[in-house]
């Protein structure tokens, strides 16, 4: 992204140790921003991201652990990044978590863990980052969606309605806070490939998602990240309260799906 400039602004994102949060974090360094790395059990791959960035890109870069859809673990984490970094321009409410479990054998823990990390969390930390960013004179919040807030699919009916719910808190918070200079974007992933379901995706078989998407490929870690920086700079001043789909056009195709999970006595 040679011709956006983020120097100067300072960026949190949150599940940003790995896969699309971490090529995140990359993008928008070498755009020159700082960045914060939200981690929640992985500090080694957070370390190991902090040491490469600083390395090939020479920005502020520091990381701190908090589980996202915990307010006092989330309050902790922005005085952290107040103290080591400085006032908040950008967030990037990355983090998530799924499990594929039939409706009707999925336990209260599983819709609650799915529904507090995907929905919650971006609640809790963008209350955090508005409260700095109306201070400060402005900024963006950037919410990672998925093609899945309104594509329905089987086994992730916790998933896919934390994330309608958060396509449209997303829509709310750009109208609240639009008289405080604050934009709020949704980017909505469809088939992403990363190294954590590599293996999964190529065991399902990659032939069959690159049918399925009009476009010809499973979406690179890239695509999303490259769109997150062009929302979060200048260029995109005048986009506010949008949904953007990084997918190839596939949730515009008939999308086809395994038939799993099947009930547990079946």
């Amino acid at each position: 992204m040679k011709n956006i400039d983020l120097s100067g602004k300072k960026a949190l994102v949150t599940g940003g140790s790995q896969g699309i949060g971490a090529e995140i974090c990359m993008q928008l360094a070498q755009c020159g921003a700082d960045v914060f790395i939200n981690y929640n059990t992985s500090r080694d791959k957070a370390e190991e991201l902090a040491k490469e960035i600083r390395g090939r890109h020479g920005v502020n870069v520091t990381y701190g652990g908090a589980n996202v859809s915990n307010a006092k673990e989330v309050e902790a984490m922005f005085l952290q990044m107040d103290d080591e970094m400085g006032a908040i321009d950008i967030l990037v409410n990355n983090a998530g978590c799924e499990s594929v479990v039939h409706v009707l054998d999925m336990e209260e823990k599983d819709w609650d863990r799915v529904v507090d990390v995907n929905l919650k969390g971006p609640f809790l930390c963008a209350q955090q980052a508005g409260q700095r960013m109306e201070n400060s004179g402005g900024g963006v919040i950037i919410n990672i969606s998925s093609i899945h807030d309104v594509v329905p699919r089987k086994g992730l009916i916790h998933y896919c309605s934390a994330k309608a719910g958060l396509k449209m808190f997303s829509k709310c918070l750009s109208l609240e806070l639009a008289d405080k200079n604050i934009r709020v974007i949704s980017i909505a992933p469809g088939a992403i490939e990363t190294n954590m379901n590599r293996e999964e995706i190529a065991k399902f078989g990659k032939d069959k998602f690159e049918n399925w998407i009009p476009q010809g490929r499973i979406g690179e870690v890239a695509d999303v990240a490259h769109t997150v920086v062009f929302m979060a700079s200048d260029l995109a001043g005048y986009i506010n309260g949008a949904d953007i789909y990084v997918d190839g056009a596939y949730m515009n195709h008939t999308i086809q799906y395994d038939p799993r999970p099947k009930r547990k006595k079946e």
